[in-house]
C-alpha cells in the first residue's frame, strides 16, 4: 500500500515519517481492498497545546474513508486517527462482505 505524507508548512523529520507509515500500514492488516493513504500533518496556532492535526484519507473502492484528529503531538495524534480509521475500515469491510453473500 502507498502512503503518501504531506507535512504542510513544516518539515517533517525521517523519525516522524517511518512511525506514520507504520502505523498507516496497520490499517491495511483489516481489509486489503486499500489502494493507498494520503496524510496530511498541520500545525495550527502556535498558542494552543493541542496544535498539532493530522488528516489521513483511505482510497478504496467506493468513497474513500477520512478522519482528522488534534493532539499535542503528532504521534498522539495519528493514534487516535487511526481508532477511528481502523473502526471505518472494518465497518467497510463488513458493507462488502454482506453484499457479497
Amino acid at each position: 500500500m502507498k502512503v503518501d505524507i504531506q507535512s504542510i508548512h513544516f518539515t517533517a523529520d525521517y523519525k516522524l515519517l517511518d512511525f506514520i507509515t507504520k502505523k498507516m500500514e496497520k490499517v491495511q492488516t483489516f481489509y486489503d481492498g486499500i489502494k493507498s493513504t494520503d496524510v496530511y500533518l498541520r500545525v495550527e496556532k502556535d498558542s494552543e497545546k493541542e496544535n498539532k492535526t493530522v488528516e489521513v484519507k483511505i482510497n478504496i473502492n467506493g468513497n474513500p474513508i477520512f478522519a482528522k484528529e488534534q493532539a499535542s503531538t503528532f504521534e498522539a495524534a495519528t493514534d487516535l486517527v487511526l481508532d477511528k480509521l481502523v473502526a471505518q475500515v472494518k465497518k467497510h469491510k463488513e458493507k462488502v462482505v454482506a453484499k457479497q453473500e
